[in-house]
C-alpha cells in the first residue's frame, strides 16, 4: 500500500512565488551538524533558503513555488542521518521536555556508576603501589566492569545513536569520535582485565560520559530558557475572538476567520486576539509588551489596542485593523525567531572550523597511535594515548563559543525591549561609533496631533484623511486619524520622501511636502508653530497647510547624554522643516543637524561618514528612512515604524522610551567582547591540550575532565552577557 504525505497544512507563503516550511530535526547538537544540514538541503534544486536554528533544533526552508514536494526535505535529512517532521510548537516543546528527562536519567545513571567505579578504583590505584594481590585487583576490575558496561550502554545512548545515524549516512559528526573514544576505552579495559593487567579504564570511560552529559544537559536547558521568551509570546496569542455577526449577535470564531473591518467584543479578563481601534466602551488594558509601560492604560473610543493586550475591567468593541499573522504580536514573534536563527560572522567562522573537525581529529588520533608504535611503545599505550587525543579534542567549547553568547545576548536585549532582525547585527552594532537619528517618530513620539484641524474645511480635511490612508508615513497616519478616515482612495501612489497623490473625478489630490504640493508660498505666509511639522494638501489649485506636532520621547535627553558619555557621535537628519529640527536639536543638546533632507541626502551623508571610517548606526522611522537604514553599517527602528522600515532595520525596539538604543549598544559591545574571549578560550584550550595529549601525559580520564571543563567554562563566561547595560546617565 502506498502512503502519501501531505504537508500542505504546514506550508505558508514567504513572499511572491516563495513557499516556507519549518521542520523539527532530531540530533542537532553542534555547528558541524548545522553546516551539514544546510549544505545538504541547499543542494536541492529550487531551494532558496535552508537555515538551522540550533536553539530549538528547527530548520527553516524556503523554495520556489512549483513541483518540489516538501516530503523530499524529510527524505534528504534522513539520508544525512537526521529524523525530521513538520515543526509544531507544542509537539516540539513536548519532545524537548522528553529529551531533557531522558538526558537527566542518563546523567543520573552515569553519575551513580562513576561514583561507584571511582570507589572501586581507589583501592586498585593504591594497591598497585603497595601489596595488592593480582586476584584482588582482578576482582575490583571485574566489579567495575559489571557496573560500568551496562551504565555506559544506557547513559551513552545520546552519543551512540547520533554517531550511528551519522555513520549510516556515510558522514561524521562530533559524536563519532566521542563514541569511538568511549568504546575503545571500555573495550581495552575488558581486554586488560582478561589479561590480568594492572590498569583498566572503566573509570575514565564512565566519567567521560558523565562530563559529556552534564555539558549537553546544561546546553539544552540554556536553549530551552531562551525559547521560553518566544513561548511567553505565543502564550499571549488568543486563538479565538467574539466576532459580531449581527447588530447584537456575536459568535466565538477562530482568529483565522477574522478580517480587517470586522468588529469584535473584548470582555474583562480576555486577551485581545487582534490589532484594532476601540469604537465603543471604556476600560483599562495592559499592553506593556508594546508600550513598555507596566501600568494599566485607559482604553476608550479611538484608542489603539494590540493582540496580546489584556483587558482588565470594562467591555470594549474593537474594529479590527489586523488579525492572525498580520498583527504586531505576530511581527514581534517573527523578529524573535530571526534573532534565535541569527548567524553571525563569527558563527560562520566556527562553522568552517567545525567542518574540518572530524577528519582532522581522526587523522590526529591515528597518527598519534602509529607514531607511538613506531617510537617503540606498545599497542596498549599507543591506543590509550590515541583515545585521550580523541576525547580531549572534542570541539564542544568551539561549537558553544558563539551561539551561547548570541542566545544570552538576544534574551538580554529582548528584556531591554530590543529585537534582532539580522544575523550579524550584534557584531555590527558593537562597532558603531556614530548615531544618526531621524526626528519624526524616532526622537519624537509616534503619536501626532493636527494642531490646526479646526481651520481646515471639513470636506477638505476628510478628503486629505482618505488620501493619507494610502501613505506609510506617521504624519500621514496622524492626519488620517484626526480626520476619522476609513476608506483609502483607490489608485493612490506614494512617492518615497515626497508624499502621496491620486486623481478623483479628474482632479489631482496631493498630500506631503509643501514643495510636492506646490504650496511653498503658504508656508512662508502662515503663522505656524515653529516646533510643528508641516504637511501640505492640494486639491487642484486649492492649497492647504496642516500643522502636526509631536513631543520628544520622555527619556530622549538622558539617552543622548548617555551616548555622548560613551564617546559616540550624534546628529539629526530629518526631512522636516528647519524650525522644528532646530527646536529638537537644541532641546537635546545635539550640535550637528540637517533639516529638509531627502532619502538621497541621508544616504549621501552616511556614505560620507563611511569614507571617514565611521561605523554609522541609523535610527529611523517611516518609509523614507528605509534606504538610509539599508545603507548604514547597522540600523534600528521603533516598533511603530512602517513595515518596510522594520524589514530593512537590523534591530527593532519596543515601547515609548528611547533607552533601548543605549541598552542594545551596551549589550552588543559586551557580547562581542565575550565572543572573542570564548573563541580564544576554545582555541587556546586546543592549542595547549592537543600537544599534551599527543605526548602521552594525559590519561582518558583527565582528557574527559579537561574537555568538559572547557565547555562549561565557555558557557559560564557566556552568561555574563545577561548583565551588560550600564545605567543611563
Amino acid at each position: 500500500m502506498q502512503v502519501t504525505r501531505d504537508f500542505s497544512h504546514y506550508i505558508r507563503a514567504a513572499s511572491e512565488g516563495i513557499k516556507h516550511i519549518d521542520l523539527a530535526v532530531e540530533g542537532v547538537h553542534c555547528a558541524g551538524c548545522m553546516a551539514k544540514i544546510e549544505r545538504g538541503l541547499s543542494a536541492i534544486p529550487d531551494v532558496t533558503l535552508a537555515r538551522v536554528n540550533l536553539t530549538d533544533r528547527r530548520v527553516a526552508l524556503e523554495w520556489k513555488q512549483g513541483t518540489l514536494d516538501p516530503a523530499r526535505f524529510i527524505d534528504r535529512l534522513e539520508e544525512l542521518g537526521y529524523k525530521a517532521y513538520p515543526y509544531e510548537t507544542e509537539s516540539a516543546e513536548a519532545a524537548e521536555v522528553a529529551e531533557s528527562r531522558f538526558l537527566l536519567r542518563c546523567l543520573g545513571v552515569a553519575a551513580f556508576a562513576t561514583m561507584n567505579v571511582m570507589m572501586l578504583s581507589i583501592p586498585v590505584w593504591s594497591g598497585n603501589a603497595s601489596d595488592m594481590l593480582p586476584e584482588q585487583r582482578d576482582f575490583f576490575h571485574w566489579l567495575s566492569a559489571l557496573i560500568a558496561l551496562p551504565a555506559a550502554a544506557y547513559a551513552g545512548q545520546p552519543f551512540f545513536r547520533s554517531a550511528w545515524r551519522a555513520l549510516s549516512a556515510k558522514t561524521t559528526n562530533m559524536d563519532v569520535p566521542i563514541s569511538i573514544g568511549v568504546c575503545l576505552a571500555l573495550g581495552m579495559s575488558v581486554v586488560e582485565t582478561i589479561h590480568h593487567a594492572e590498569h583498566a579504564y572503566f573509570d575514565a570511560a564512565i566519567m567521560l560520559l558523565t562530563f559529556l552529559l552534564v555539558g549537553r544537559f546544561l546546553d539544552q536547558n540554556m536553549r530551552r530558557r531562551t525559547r521560553a521568551v518566544a513561548g511567553n509570546l505565543a502564550a499571549l496569542k488568543a486563538e479565538t475572538a467574539a466576532k459580531f455577526v449581527g447588530p447584537d449577535e456575536i459568535s466565538q470564531v477562530p482568529v483565522a476567520a477574522i478580517h480587517p473591518g470586522d468588529i469584535v467584543l473584548l470582555r474583562p479578563g480576555e486577551r485581545c486576539a487582534v490589532d484594532g481601534t476601540v469604537i465603543e466602551g471604556r476600560s483599562e488594558i495592559d499592553q506593556s509588551l508594546i508600550t513598555g509601560e507596566t501600568l494599566y492604560v485607559t482604553a476608550e473610543q479611538g484608542t489603539a489596542v494590540y493582540a496580546g493586550s489584556m483587558n482588565i475591567s470594562g467591555t470594549l468593541r474593537v474594529r479590527v485593523s489586523a488579525a492572525s499573522e498580520a498583527t504586531l504580536l505576530a511581527e514581534i514573534t517573527r523578529l524573535l525567531d530571526n534573532a534565535l536563527q541569527a548567524r553571525s560572522r563569527y558563527m560562520r567562522l566556527v562553522d568552517r572550523a567545525s567542518r574540518l573537525y572530524a577528519p582532522v581529529v581522526h587523522a590526529t588520533a591515528l597518527i598519534t597511535i602509529l607514531g607511538w608504535v613506531i617510537a617503540g611503545a606498545g599497542w596498549h599505550d599507543a591506543i590509550v594515548t590515541g583515545v585521550a587525543v580523541l576525547i580531549i579534542t572534542c570541539p564542544c567549547a568551539l561549537g558553544l563559543a558563539i551561539p551561547t553568547v548570541q542566545t544570552v545576548a538576544s534574551g538580554a536585549m529582548f528584556k531591554a525591549g530590543v529585537l534582532l532582525n539580522s544575523g550579524d547585527a550584534i557584531e555590527r552594532l558593537a562597532e558603531a561609533d556614530h548615531v544618526i537619528f531621524d526626528k519624526t517618530g524616532t526622537l519624537t513620539l509616534p503619536d501626532l496631533e493636527v494642531m490646526n484641524a479646526a481651520d481646515i474645511p471639513a470636506d477638505i480635511f476628510e478628503l486629505a484623511g482618505c488620501l493619507a490612508l494610502s501613505s506609510h508615513h506617521p504624519v500621514a497616519a496622524a492626519v488620517a486619524l484626526a480626520a476619522g478616515a476609513r476608506s483609502p482612495i483607490i489608485g493612490a501612489v506614494e512617492e518615497a520622501g515626497q508624499g502621496v497623490r491620486a486623481v478623483v473625478d479628474g482632479v489631482e489630490l496631493r498630500l506631503g511636502r509643501p514643495s510636492f504640493c506646490r504650496a511653498e508660498a503658504l508656508v512662508g505666509s502662515a503663522t505656524l508653530d515653529p516646533e510643528a511639522s508641516i504637511v501640505a494638501f492640494s486639491k487642484g489649485n486649492e492649497r492647504f497647510i496642516l500643522s502636526v506636532r509631536q513631543g520628544l520621547r520622555p527619556d530622549a535627553q538622558a539617552v543622548i547624554a548617555a551616548l555622548k558619555a560613551r564617546n559616540i557621535g550624534i546628529e539629526i537628519l530629518s526631512g522636516d522643516r528647519e524650525p522644528a529640527v532646530i527646536a529638537a536639536a537644541h532641546a537635546l543638546g545635539i550640535a550637528e543637524w540637517r533639516a529638509g533632507v531627502t532619502p538621497a541626502d541621508k544616504i549621501a551623508r552616511i556614505e560620507e561618514l563611511k569614507r571617514r571610517g565611521a561605523k554609522v548606526l541609523m535610527v529611523g522611522d517611516g518609509m523614507n528612512d528605509a534606504p538610509s537604514l539599508a545603507a548604514a553599517h547597522v540600523s534600528m527602528s521603533p516598533i511603530s515604524a512602517a513595515h518596510l522600515s522594520q524589514a530593512t532595520a537590523d534591530l527593532v525596539f519596543l515601547g515609548r522610551p528611547l533607552a533601548p538604543v543605549v541598552a542594545a549598544i551596551d549589550s552588543a559591545r559586551k557580547a562581542l567582547h565575550l565572543m572573542r574571549q570564548n573563541l580564544w578560550l576554545a582555541i587556546g584550550y586546543n592549542v595547549l591540550a592537543v600537544p599534551v595529549a599527543i605526548s602521552g601525559v594525559v590519561t582518558p580520564l583527565i582528557a574527559a575532565a579537561a574537555m568538559s571543563g572547557s565547555s562549561i567554562l565557555v558557557m559560564l563566561n557566556s552568561l555574563r552577557a545577561r548583565n551588560a547595560s550600564r545605567e543611563i546617565v
